[in-house]
């Protein structure tokens, strides 16, 4: 590896490295505003100069120089400081004063900047220039005369979102970043755009004016918004959840999350169950938890065993579905389902219901064939990667199923079950792409598998990729469902399908967990919902136990890759809510079968007794885990239907309880559907 010298003291760096990335490794911090890994370089905002020999007597931007074998690097010159400064004070010239009314103040980058390099007065006496607003959408609120034009907003969106809807406009003094003809920005990533600019001048809509950052109590977790398990930070302040934030984890979403998981935090406020409900003459009235826990034993009771349901809904965590399995399993009930959908998998190896590439792994793959999945849509830090794979001429992707705009060029090659059967004889580019390629991987959604056809459609799926030689991979858009597979949260032996427990006389008392995406109007059962919002759910449930929200309490997912994940408790539950496991355990006693755990501690040593995976925690198996797998197993023989794949999430914006009681993912949906004005209308 080659050699340089940084202040004095040698660096070894990889070929390739620029000098700011160098320096850095020699553990000097280098001052930066356009500069950022995971974009292209711009090198326009000229603070990150120093001083490299051999070169011209003048600072140069490290960001946009290549380091160069035996490159001498100095970070601390009288030159390099005074240029620095002078840089700072050309950025101040027109940047208003108004940091204690900015949403950005003490976590700007600028205000840290200018700590280090400013002066305490000014040169200019002419009058700072001002710039119009831009609209940009419900998520980006604008004060575009603090902007600096780093370009980083700009890049965002063209390199990572792939939506190049925001672009620099003009010359000299009177250039502008701004969205054309005013437009929204309507990608699903944008509030990533506000984690980027270095200044106030992009801030968050539905957060301006309600906090400032020193006041929050921090929290590190994980999101459930889709099967991803994005690292993500809560902030809140008392009792309430006030902004999400992403945390850095390479292996799962970078340093990206969604809009919904980003902004989706007011619902966890509004239309919340925070007492128990009893439903008397057509209306749910309040009552004790020791009246309600009394009348749901009672039901129990008097209901046989076999016509008992019990269905997980998609934010369930791994403990109350373990504290489901332990109840309800040892009262004999065998109708258990966590598949609301009515998924096709959940019997055989554990690979065959993972993402076994693993998220990160994807990026190796040089061809992808996706079946009944919108990636967009249904997991958008996922298709970033795809994105950027695509960017690098890495890749070549294929589609089953619907044709959207997923941010990228590919291979339209059908809409159904018959373009999937027949690929194998096809004589296409893709097709012969795909046999001459190192690493194939196939991605199968719930489009696919989540019909009635779906066990046929697997066995289709798994067929093409023996045939192939791809890896095998299952994009999941529930937080719950991978935890509910490894768990065994489906029908025993006599058991029946979730579908079949809310079909007519499917059942005499239906358990939901949190089941919302399930259409009940065809049951007449006693509905006992547990849950955190008055949802579908809930509208129907002739008892309500409310439950603890994702930010309530301390749980285990499983993300699609199989990898175990905790989140933390940022608030306590509201009202009178209790957290889900608990519940199952108070109504353990009235049933005369006390659950064996009286803390979340033992209740996680039985888990983790019981089903070994859950105690690896952040461990993913990957390839190694699927080596095994007989692909050729999966599914059975069947019927394949007509209808096209069809991607599960229609609205991106409201696919849970949480993301239906938001404001602010009502109005993005609005816009997303045209139901709301957009541009100069």
């Amino acid at each position: 590896m080659p050699l340089c010298k940084v202040d004095g003291v040698e660096v070894e760096f990889e070929a390739g490295m620029n000098v700011l990335q160098v320096a850095e490794l020699a553990g000097k911090e280098i001052p930066r505003f356009c500069y950022h890994e995971r974009l292209s370089i711009a090198g326009n905002c000229r603070m990150c100069l120093v001083e490299v020999k051999p070169g011209p007597p003048k600072p140069q931007a490290s960001c946009a120089l290549p380091a160069a074998e035996n490159m001498e690097i100095f970070t601390d010159t009288p030159m390099v400081k005074k240029a620095r400064h002078g840089v700072m004070e050309f950025l101040l010239i027109n940047h208003p004063l108004d940091c204690p009314i900015c949403d950005q103040g003490g976590e700007c980058d600028l205000q840290d900047q200018a700590m280090g390099y400013g002066r305490d007065d000014s040169r200019y006496a002419e009058n700072k220039r001002a710039v119009e607003e831009k609209f940009m959408g419900p998520l980006i609120k604008t004060v575009m005369t603090r902007c600096i034009q780093c370009t980083r907003c700009v890049r965002f969106v063209t390199e990572v979102a792939g939506v190049p809807e925001i672009g620099l406009i003009s010359r000299g003094e009177d250039v502008e970043i701004t969205t054309y003809l005013d437009k929204a920005v309507t990608s699903e990533l944008s509030g990533n755009a506000v984690d980027l600019c270095p200044v106030g001048a992009l801030t968050h809509k539905p957060w301006a004016f309600n906090y400032r950052p020193w006041e929050l109590k921090k929290t590190e977790s994980i999101d459930v918004h889709d099967a991803l398990g994005s690292a993500i930070r809560v902030d809140a302040r008392g009792p309430a959840v006030l902004r999400v934030l992403p945390r850095i984890n390479e292996d799962v979403n970078e340093e990206w999350i969604s809009d919904k998981t980003r902004y989706a935090v007011d619902g966890l406020s509004r239309q919340r169950l925070d007492r128990p409900y009893i439903r008397e003459a057509g209306k749910l009235r309040p009552a004790a938890w020791n009246e309600v826990l009394d009348l749901v034993a009672a039901k129990i009771k008097a209901t046989a065993p076999d016509r008992i349901g019990v269905i997980a809904g998609d934010l369930q965590d791994a403990e109350s579905m373990k504290a489901a399995l332990d109840l309800f399993g040892g009262l004999g009930v065998a109708s258990l389902d966590c598949r609301q959908d009515g998924l096709a998998l959940g019997a055989g190896p554990r690979a065959s219901w993972l993402f076994n590439s693993t998220l990160a792994g994807i990026e190796d793959a040089d061809v992808v064939l996706l079946v009944g999945t919108n990636p967009r849509l249904e997991a958008p830090v996922l298709n970033t990667r795809l994105r950027k794979r695509w960017l690098a001429g890495a890749v070549r992707i294929g589609v089953i199923g619907e044709q959207a705009d997923l941010t990228y060029p590919y291979d339209y090659l059908g809409a159904g079950a018959q373009s999937l059967t027949g690929l194998t004889r096809q004589k296409g580019d893709f097709v012969q792409a795909l046999k001459a390629a190192k690493a194939p991987a196939i991605i199968v959604g719930a489009g696919a598998l989540a019909r009635i056809d779906g066990a046929a459609v697997l066995k289709a799926a798994a067929g093409v990729a023996k045939s192939f030689g791809a890896s095998w991979n299952v994009l999941h858009t529930a937080a719950a469902r991978v935890g509910g597979l490894d768990l065994g949260f489906t029908p025993k032996a006599g058991g029946k399908t979730a579908a079949q427990m809310v079909a007519k006389g499917g059942a005499d008392l239906l358990i939901l967990m949190g089941a919302d995406e399930i259409e009940l109007a065809a049951s007449k059962a006693f509905v006992v919902y547990m849950g955190t919002h008055g949802d579908r759910g809930a509208h129907r449930a002739d008892v309500i136990l409310p439950g603890a929200a994702y930010t309530e309490k301390n749980a285990i997912y499983v993300n699609t890759e199989g990898r175990v994940q905790l989140a933390a408790r940022a608030v306590f539950p509201k009202g009178d809510a209790r957290e889900d496991w608990a519940i199952l355990r108070a109504l353990s006693d009235r049933l005369d079968a006390r659950l064996p755990y009286d803390t979340l501690d033992d209740l996680r040593r039985k888990l983790f007794a019981d089903h070994p995976t859950f105690g690896r925690i952040d461990h993913v198996d990957g390839p190694a885990g699927a080596a095994a797998l007989d692909l050729g197993a999966l599914g059975s023989a069947g019927a394949l239907a007509d209808p096209p794949f069809a991607s599960p999430v229609r609205s991106f914006y409201l696919t849970n309880p949480i993301a239906r009681a938001s404001v602010t993912m009502a109005e993005c949906a609005a816009l997303a559907s045209g139901a709301a004005k957009i541009a100069a209308e």
